[in-house]
């Protein structure tokens, strides 16, 4: 698992992963609940946990990024 934090003031962001091979599978969610590949994410105050899981073949990588709105 890979961890990252990013920092926001805005009510909302748009929120696209990208894995780096075109055959690759990408699933994400937020704060528990699925969420659509390259839209808008509406972020609560504090820490929103956004899990990205990019699968290949029999690979699976999990990234986790903590956005924190001010």
């Amino acid at each position: 698992m890979t961890d990252y934090t990013a920092t926001t003031q805005n009510a909302t962001n748009t929120f696209t992963a990208t894995a780096a091979d075109p055959g690759a599978t990408v699933s994400i969610t937020v704060n528990g609940e699925e969420h659509t590949n390259g839209t808008a994410i509406a972020w609560q105050e504090g820490e929103n946990t956004v899990v990205i899981t990019v699968e290949n073949g029999s690979a699976t990588r999990t990234y986790t990024v903590t956005v924190t709105k001010a």
